[in-house]
């Protein structure tokens, strides 16, 4: 890739209230401390992104579909839509557009409703439970595959 790379990173429904909700298995970690240091390691790759944030589904898929034209690679963390919504899957399978899934925690060893993700299996990969660096391993994986 010869010029910059633009990613979009959508995070889902109450990743806004990190920091707030049950720390015990999402971390003290902020919603915006998370934000500044996706910001801070895209600027350290020489990466261009966009963050988004929504608690709808509509408009998370609203966010995929303008991706078109606009982005290289989109990094998601759907929260609990990872595991229902149809309509993110058909979104992001629809744009063409490589993707990352992340999750703060380790889905596969949570309750049994949280470890089958309907959205992973049109991403390139998924990557959980590593806490904020998921986003970071996320970010560089993405970058990898866009290098190739």
């Amino acid at each position: 890739m010869s010029s910059a790379a633009k990613i979009l990173v959508i995070h889902g429904p109450n990743l806004n209230l990190l920091g707030i909700r049950e720390k015990d298995i999402y971390g003290i970690e902020t919603f915006e401390s998370i934000n500044k240091r996706i910001k801070f390691e895209a600027e350290k790759l020489n990466v261009q992104i966009e963050i988004f944030q929504s608690n709808h589904e509509g408009e998370i898929i609203d966010k995929i579909h303008s991706a078109i034209d606009n982005f290289d690679g989109i990094l998601i963390n759907p929260g609990a839509l990872t595991h229902y919504s149809i309509a993110i899957r058909d979104a992001l399978k629809g744009v063409n557009i490589p993707a990352v899934e992340v999750h703060l925690s380790n889905i596969h060893a949570r309750e049994e409703f949280r470890s089958k993700s309907v959205t992973a299996a049109v991403c390139i990969g998924q990557i959980s439970g590593f806490g904020s660096d998921g986003y970071i391993l996320g970010l560089n994986a993405l970058l990898m595959y866009l290098n190739k």
